[in-house]
């Protein structure tokens, strides 16, 4: 039997509840699951994930293990971490490193204790495997076949390696795939945000000012549900393209210097730092709440905030945390400035992830089946289709095809 590094797995019942529901409402990965069941297209091969940790992250490791791999997985996020299913799914075969709270330094030993398996495989989230493979463990990255990103920040990262001519296996930019960025950054940021926000303030988002830092697909997702909310929504921004679209899309522009006097809801979705900082703090209204979507802690300055206040106070639950600014004004900040959406809540629905985790796995049969040189590559059209077809047929919904007459037109016969 594998070992694990668990806090609680006495809370197992509880999250093969979880997992037994997300199931449910994942049909790709249901068919996907039938043939692994048959054909066993891993079987070999060792795998080492770190993403949320949650159920429908533990739906995707234990269908890798149906389809034959070893597998190891960890959180990507200290707080992302669900105990009851990292209990749970350290009864289904898989390897599990993972706990919600861990720190600094724990949050390494636990991704230490993943690639101990000696990964061939590896999916990732914000590059925190790859970072070690280059790093403290690069004598296992030889071995390595390849991988998958799962966001924005991860891509960054990979990109950048490419570029210096340091990376050493091929990742498929899984983020970048349209079934990917379409539904799970726009509408799955965008719901999952504003579920975090909601369930740990229980406090109304009609009529009140919104401003989302950051106009990439999250960043619409989470501007557009703030919207839908009845909100008044201001984006900021730092490239005219994005700024422009935000504008024609209905939202207010302008820095954050100008909307720090006029939110009453601040979130960061740019993958950067230093996005709300000392001087926005000090402009703002009293009561302003503070979260982020991006994949650091980076992104509100919370060593600043600490800085500036002179106290601080609980909120409405654990996740809200109020710091007591000089003047006597309270700003709010949700989940310590970490991910909002899976630190305070539950990440995005089932069916949403369904597409994504279809893309991460096809995509590692892909490496497996078409190897590649060491780089950064897209996901495979094919792969692509396919995911978005499944996903139709699951719904009941057909659509139209070409015509021979069509298809000759359009120059593709």
């Amino acid at each position: 039997m594998p070992e694990h590094t668990l806090k609680f797995p006495e809370l197992a019942p509880s999250g093969h509840h979880k997992m037994n529901w997300v199931t449910g409402h994942m049909p790709i990965l249901g068919q996907i699951r039938r043939r692994y069941e048959k054909d066993k297209p891993l079987l070999g091969q060792r795998i080492a994930i770190s993403l949320h940790l949650e159920a429908k992250t533990a739906v995707l490791a234990e269908l890798l293990h149906i389809g034959g791999a070893d597998v190891a997985i960890t959180s990507s996020n200290p707080l992302t971490a669900q105990d009851d299913v990292a209990a749970a799914l350290s009864e289904r075969g898989v390897q599990v490193h993972a706990f919600r709270g861990a720190s600094d330094q724990e949050f390494d030993q636990l991704h230490q204790r993943v690639l101990d398996i000696e990964p061939t495989l590896i999916i990732d989230d914000g590059g925190e495997l790859t970072e070690r493979l280059h790093g403290s463990r690069s004598a296992l990255a030889a071995q390595v076949l390849g991988g998958a990103e799962e966001t924005t920040t991860g891509v960054l990262r990979l990109k950048a390696l490419a570029r210096q001519g340091r990376l050493t296996y091929p990742m498929i930019l899984v983020n970048d795939a349209d079934m990917k960025h379409l539904f799970d950054n726009r509408y799955g940021t965008g719901q999952s945000t504003w579920d975090g926000i909601i369930r740990s303030t229980n406090l109304v988002v009609a009529g009140k000012t919104v401003v989302v830092a950051g106009y990439g697909w999250c960043g619409r997702g989470v501007a557009d549900r703030a919207r839908g909310l009845g909100a008044r929504v201001i984006v900021t921004e730092v490239n005219p393209v994005r700024a422009n679209e935000a504008l024609m899309d209905g939202h207010q522009v302008m820095t954050m210097e100008q909307a720090a006097l006029l939110g009453d809801y601040f979130i960061t979705v740019t993958g950067n730092t230093g996005v709300v900082r000392q001087e926005h703090f000090n402009a703002m209204k009293d009561g302003a709440i503070l979260a982020n979507a991006g994949h650091f802690d980076v992104e509100v300055d919370v060593r600043a905030l600490k800085q500036l206040a002179v106290a601080t106070r609980p909120g409405r639950s654990s996740e809200v945390t109020g710091y007591e600014m000089p003047d006597g004004r309270v700003l709010w900040l949700l989940a310590e400035g970490r991910l909002v959406n899976l630190a305070a809540g539950d990440g995005h629905p089932a069916e949403i992830m369904d597409l994504t985790f279809a893309l991460q796995a096809l995509s590692l049969e892909d490496l497996l089946e078409h190897p590649r040189e060491a780089g950064v590559y897209p996901v495979s059209p094919a792969v692509d289709a396919w995911v978005a077809s499944i996903r139709l047929q699951s719904l009941g919904i057909t659509i139209d095809e070409l015509t021979p007459e069509q298809t000759a037109y359009l120059g593709q016969s």
